[in-house]
């Protein structure tokens, strides 16, 4: 067992996503109060908006790290802002799924660790996710 070490790999949210959504969320409120006028509705549906916006914001500032790897397993963001710890043996499968549709190609990067299924897109690690799953089939073997 490794002493308690900084990450070999560490993949997070790029900086300016969260100023994105603080940004926006300032935007949606401040037009559902501009364009209200004496509609009540159009104010609460915005406030709304933009809480859901800062709160996702606010996640991103609080855990900006999705994704770490080491020789001794994996960190993964989990819930609003924790993180679970998986042991190499604990991980089955490492891919990319990538699906086309109406001319747009997703991506999404997929660790399966048998209970549970970990989700992320490109803007969850700021690096392409080809790359990401190279380098991590890449530290996995040292584990072994």
């Amino acid at each position: 067992m490794h002493p308690q070490s900084s990450p070999a790999h560490e993949w997070r949210v790029p900086v300016t996503l969260p100023v994105a959504k603080l940004v926006g969320a300032v935007v949606v409120a401040g037009l559902g109060l501009l364009f209200a006028g004496n509609d009540r509705v159009q104010p609460v549906l915005a406030g709304l908006a933009a809480a859901a916006l800062a709160g996702w914001g606010l996640r991103d500032l609080m855990a900006p790290v999705r994704l770490a790897a080491d020789p001794d397993g994996i960190t993964v963001a989990q819930g609003f802002a924790g993180h679970r710890r998986l042991s190499w043996p604990e991980v089955e499968a490492i891919t990319v799924d990538r699906r086309t549709r109406r001319g747009l190609t997703a991506e999404t990067l997929e660790i399966d660790a048998g209970d549970s299924l970990h989700l992320f897109g490109r803007y969850d690690l700021d690096a392409p996710l080809a790359e990401v799953a190279e380098t991590l089939r890449a530290v996995r073997p040292a584990a072994r």
